[in-house]
């Protein structure tokens, strides 16, 4: 594997982004692209794009909830390149962005079977009130992030 990291601000980047989502997710579990991209799918959302040479492999998007709080979500790794900590570094790059843009805290609408993903990482929950999207069971996790690097 030859993987890259890019912070996708252009076109064509960003499709690489929609690429993963629509292939790992949208395709997988049956999401109609209308659900899938949303109103927070925005020329202000920050793409994290791992491509394995050229090729789209990994993804999330972030988005401000206030000046303080990003919203951490879409993160998608796909099927065939699972189980490599690819989910983890795209995670990790996405928050190191925030911390560069000056975000404090991170907020992820988990999905159920991931919260444990999340929890290693340094996620805690936040709401333990399960949230019924029209597609998962959601449950709303939070990190800290610090000046001098991400919290561990």
């Amino acid at each position: 594997m030859d993987i890259k990291v890019i912070r996708a601000t252009e076109t064509w980047q960003q499709a690489g982004a929609y690429y993963v989502r629509i292939q790992g997710m949208a395709k997988q579990h049956g999401i109609t692209l209308r659900r899938e991209f949303d109103e927070h799918d925005t020329p202000e959302t920050k793409y994290i794009v791992l491509t394995d040479g050229d090729f789209p492999v990994g993804t999330c998007r972030f988005y401000p909830l206030d000046g303080d709080t990003a919203m951490l979500g879409r993160v998608v790794v796909l099927p065939e390149y699972r189980g490599r900590d690819l989910g983890r570094r795209v995670v990790s790059e996405a928050e190191t962005w925030m911390t560069e843009l000056g975000f404090k805290k991170t907020i992820v609408d988990s999905r159920t079977v991931a919260v444990g993903f999340y929890r290693a990482l340094g996620y805690v929950v936040i709401d333990p009130e399960i949230r019924h999207g029209d597609t998962f069971d959601c449950i709303r996790m939070g990190k800290e992030l610090t000046a001098e690097g991400i919290e561990r």
